[in-house]
């Protein structure tokens, strides 16, 4: 099972671009709910909530026969109905057993395309057609749905966090995010005003009635736990079974989770490093102090002497810092990122960690037609998906989600503070992890809804699970958000390591099935020991 994706990655390279795009959308925001919405009985909304899906065999070698593919129609603005719609890529595997309806899977990101990894890591997953048909999509801006994208014309902002001399002039770093800024806009489309979870979970709730389903089945990890939760917000009367596993935060400001990103990572690096130099192929050597300053100096040296990559843009440190982040989320890939990191060293070949940097994975066709709404935004073919969409999206929506903007006053007086911050709680992760601050710098305001509205939510109960020893999502956010959501939240405590759990726990695998096919909860605060984990 591939690592879900987590809600703060992607190469650096792009994702300051992303960065920078954010910056420049002073063009202004689409206005978004900042009240329960019932999608259900708006007529204007009915055209997308009326549409039926038309399923077809996917048009792609290396999937599996039974994968499906489809496509689902939304409003490009839920203030405007009629003014424009987007499709939406889906995936599907049909119930084998007796079906109750849908479950629908968001693997994480925010940036993650669900419909690549449902084909191509949808084994996990087989267990739920007992009862359900086991859906993902590629949300809005992401995949071939509509992707936003920063584009390789502008470069002049890539470089502000690399240069030592640049990191002692904020005014500097300023000025290269907004030159990088216009670029994003350009090569974004209309989908980029439009962005972000809340709209991304009134998609979810057209999603789930194009289904067929009265309520929302559903299980999501990383940043898809913040969607559910805002469905949850939102739709109160539609939630059905719902999972989130590896919780975010809903609360914590970007700088704030940069820092525990940061930190956490650092943790799982000198986890896998303490686990590579048992290995006589570690190419780090087998002394684990000496292995950690190894890694240092590599991602050093290549920023300051870039690898040329068949991809046109050099190959960095930085980037090598999103590699090692997708990396580490699971110890089911450490091997191959040993063997990756043996390349890149012995042989200075960067392909290896370039594929965990990228998702290395193709996307399934989609079939033809568009049901629903008239002239929709059609979706991209795989080979136009944008190679930094993942980190482009990911940018634009935690922008989206965040209501703070710091100030160019406030940066030029925190920056060097904060990149002190950064760097004391990750050698490796801290600069890369330094973007956060300047994420949403010049951007509109962007919603409240989700810090403000989302909490004391009424719903039937939903599980929460958070792993000790995740990377990405600490398990006080699980804490925190049940305490938000309120008596709907149910906590699993996951004892073991790695980013969720479901892929990693016997335990977790096992309760999180039997409660989406059977009801069956575990007691809240229960939980799974680390000796049940694979």
């Amino acid at each position: 099972m591939q690592a879900m994706l987590s809600t703060r990655s992607g190469p650096r390279r792009r994702a300051l671009v992303a960065a920078a795009a954010t910056a420049a959308l002073t063009l202004g925001c689409a206005s978004l709910p900042t009240a329960r919405a019932d999608g259900d009985d708006d007529p204007g909304l009915s055209r997308f909530y009326d549409q039926e899906i038309s399923w077809s065999k996917c048009d792609v070698d290396g999937v599996p026969d039974d994968l499906q593919c489809g496509r689902v129609s939304v409003p490009l603005d839920y203030a405007r109905p009629g003014s424009g719609s987007l499709d939406l890529a889906l995936a599907r595997y049909r119930a084998t057993g007796n079906k109750r309806g849908s479950v629908v899977l968001n693997f994480g990101g925010p940036g993650g395309a669900g419909v690549p990894e449902l084909a191509y890591g949808g084994k996990p997953f087989m267990e739920l057609t007992d009862g359900y048909d086991v859906v993902s999509f590629d949300p809005r801006g992401v995949g071939r749905s509509s992707p936003v994208s920063c584009g390789d014309e502008e470069q002049g902002g890539l470089s502000a966090l690399d240069d030592d001399d640049a990191l002692g002039d904020p005014a500097t770093v300023l000025a290269r995010l907004r030159e990088a800024a216009a670029a994003c806009v350009r090569n974004s489309g209309p989908v980029l005003p439009h962005i972000g979870t809340v709209n991304a979970a009134r998609d979810l709730d057209v999603l789930r009635s194009a289904l067929g389903d009265k309520k929302l089945n559903y299980l999501g990890f990383s940043y898809g736990t913040r969607l559910g939760a805002v469905y949850a917000a939102q739709f109160p009367g539609k939630v059905g079974r719902v999972v989130l596993d590896g919780v975010d935060t809903l609360t914590e400001p970007l700088t704030e989770q940069g820092v525990a990103g940061a930190r956490g990572q650092q943790t799982a690096l000198d986890d896998f490093v303490d686990w590579c130099v048992r290995d006589i192929a570690c190419p780090f050597g087998h002394d684990a102090r000496t292995a950690r300053e190894a890694v240092v100096r590599l991602v050093w040296s290549l920023d300051e002497n870039p690898l040329p990559s068949d991809y046109g843009d050099d190959f960095t440190g930085q980037d090598l810092v999103a590699a090692l982040g997708q990396g580490l989320y699971s110890k089911e890939l450490w091997p191959s990122l040993e063997r990756a990191l043996a390349l890149l060293v012995e042989d200075g070949d960067a392909s290896g960690v370039m594929a965990f940097a990228t998702g290395g994975m193709a996307f399934p066709a989609l079939p033809a037609g568009r049901p629903g709404a008239a002239e929709p935004s059609p979706l991209v073919e795989p080979e136009d998906v944008p190679l930094d969409n993942l980190p482009a999206a990911l940018m634009a929506i935690n922008c989206a989600d965040d209501p703070d903007r710091p100030t160019a006053e406030q940066i030029t007086g925190d920056l060097q503070r904060l990149r002190a911050a950064y760097e004391e709680a990750s050698p490796v992760f801290g600069r890369y992890r330094l973007s956060e601050v300047l994420l949403c710098y010049g951007r509109p305001k962007g919603t409240d809804f989700i810090r403000e509205e989302v909490k004391d939510v009424d719903t039937p109960r939903m599980l929460l699970v958070g792993t000790r020893g995740d990377p990405a999502t600490p398990y006080r956010w699980t804490e925190e958000t049940a305490e938000r959501l309120g008596d709907s939240a149910v906590v699993l405590d996951n004892k073991g390591d790695g980013h969720t759990g479901y892929g990693s726990s016997k335990c977790v695998h096992r309760k999180i099935d039997d409660f989406l096919l059977y009801g069956s909860l575990p007691p809240d605060g229960s939980s799974c020991g680390a000796e049940e984990t694979d």
